[in-house]
């Protein structure tokens, strides 16, 4: 019975969880920013693209 108390009142591993679920919760949000962030790289390089190869700026 003490083994049980013991090991019910241990929290090392606590903190490990915690940071397992705070990096899936940050991997979610990546998941689901990627298709609006790889827009805007997207038009970013083709704008880049476009000055490179005829020189003019386009707002």
């Amino acid at each position: 019975m003490t083994k049980f108390i013991r090991f019910a009142k241990d929290e090392s591993g606590a903190t490990a969880i915690e940071y397992g679920l705070i990096a899936a919760a940050m991997g979610v949000a990546l998941i689901t920013a990627m298709p609006f962030l790889a827009g805007a790289i997207s038009g970013k390089f083709q704008s880049i693209a476009n000055t490179i190869s005829t020189g003019v700026t386009t707002p």
